[in-house]
């Protein structure tokens, strides 16, 4: 396991999660992921993501929500559980993200070669 995917898995255990609204995708969207998040992912074709980005949407973004909720990047779990990337819908952790975790994600992402999801 290299340093970064030690990162990735300490900083995701530092994001809480809360039930997002059954059927909501309001957070979801084009995004980038480091190489190491994006080996998590499931592979997409070049269709795939061609048709994806054509309605300005995931790739992984399905009929019922997201199809790799589990491996999802950092920056989209942090999306509704700091006050910078609040959830539109008002939901959310009871303790959010503290600002130092989200600090970090930050960081890593800006000093990692980032792709589209």
């Amino acid at each position: 396991m290299t340093c970064t995917n030690r990162k990735i898995d300490h900083l995701r255990r530092q994001i809480p999660g809360f039930a997002c609204e059954p059927g909501c995708q309001d957070c979801c969207g084009p995004v980038t992921a480091s190489s190491e998040e994006m080996a998590r992912l499931p592979n997409r074709s070049v269709a795939a993501h061609d048709a994806a980005m054509a309605h300005w949407n995931c790739v992984h973004l399905g009929p019922n929500g997201c199809e790799a909720y589990e491996q999802r990047p950092l920056i989209c779990r942090l999306f509704g559980t700091t006050a910078s990337l609040p959830c539109p819908r008002g939901r959310g952790p009871e303790i959010p993200t503290t600002p130092e975790v989200e600090k970090q994600v930050h960081h890593l992402i800006a000093s990692t070669r980032q792709l589209l999801v």
